[in-house]
């Protein structure tokens, strides 16, 4: 059986070639192991769905959406304030 979402990766890529692959049953949970990726400073070498590659649209709203749930979490720890302050003041999700 096919994992939902597969991201292709690799840590510490200036000194590493190796890819390594994560498997997700829900969007939710790949979004947060993008996250844990992007701040780790790791390479995302591809995203899949169900098998499939996703296209680069696809792929960019994917990273897209765990950048501004970083840039959300950052804000409302360094400024005190709660999402719906952040998507007021900044236009990022909660």
């Amino acid at each position: 059986m096919l994992s939902k979402f597969t991201i292709d990766y690799v840590i510490f890529p200036q000194h590493n070639s190796t890819i390594r692959t994560h498997f997700a049953e829900d969007p939710i949970e790949a979004e947060e192991f993008l996250m844990s990726l992007l701040l780790l400073h790791a390479k995302i070498t591809a995203i899949r769905h169900e098998g499939g590659i996703l296209t680069p649209h696809q792929f960019d709203r994917m990273l897209k959406i765990a950048a501004e749930r970083i840039v959300s979490q950052l804000l409302a720890e360094s400024i005190q304030v709660d999402a719906s302050d952040i998507k007021n003041r900044f236009g990022f999700a909660a």
